[in-house]
This record gives structure tokens, sequence and C-alpha cells, in this order.
């Protein structure tokens, strides 16, 4: 079954990760070379943070302890859904956002490139 869209079907072209870079969900910035590099745009009240899954859906955020949601999303550094027990032990550079009630609701794992273009807020700014 062909699932290509209508718009990349016309160009004849393939549906691939390089073309979904260059969507509305993503912007340019520039690297310290010079270089310029599409990475993943978050949301405005998104915020920057390190990550530790201890024990679904108990994490640590910051070295504080903190929960995921019951209904929270991960998105892993390729932008796809990651189950959170997959992620049990590691050390994640994370984006953000959390529920009214204060758990944890969106996160994004970030790459090394968007770790290091995206600042690091301070700690009195959340």
């Amino acid at each position: 079954m062909n699932r290509c869209t209508l718009l990349l079907c016309a160009l004849g072209l393939a549906a691939t990760g390089a073309i979904a870079q260059t969507g509305p969900t993503s912007r340019n910035l520039t690297t310290t070379d010079g270089a310029v590099v599409a990475v993943r745009a978050f949301p405005a009240n998104a915020l920057r943070g390190t990550m530790i899954v201890q024990a679904p859906p108990e994490v640590l955020l910051d070295s504080k302890a903190d929960r995921l949601s019951p209904g929270a999303r991960i998105r892993g550094a390729n932008g796809m859904l990651a189950m959170s027990a997959s992620l049990l032990g590691q050390t994640l550079p994370v984006m953000y956002t959390r529920e009214p009630n204060g758990m944890l609701h969106d996160v994004w794992v970030m790459t090394e490139l968007e770790a290091q273009l995206l600042p690091v807020k301070p700690s009195y700014s959340k």
C-alpha cells in the first residue's frame, strides 16, 4: 500500500527524514563554525532539564524527584515516541512541559547538537 502523500508523490519524492526536517516543526540555527543546521522547534513554554528515568513513572529531573503524567509522551532524539522503560537509567538532556497538576507531560529527548545549540536557562528563570 502506497502511503506517499499527495504532494510528495506529485514531486516524485519519497517520504524521508531529510524532507521532514524542513517542515514547520523545525528551525534553523547556526553552529559555532558557521554551519546552518535544522533543529526541532519546541513550544515556547518548554523548559530545559536533565532527566533520568528511575522506575517509570518516577524520574529524576535536574536531580529532583518528579513524575510522568498518566498520558505522558516522550519523544526520542529521532522524534519518535519512546517508552519510558526503554530509557531506564540514562542521563538525558530534555525539553519538557508540565500538565496543570504539575506532572511532566511532554518530553523531548534532545540530540547532542540540540543540547549544544539551545541555551540552558538559569535555575531562577523557572
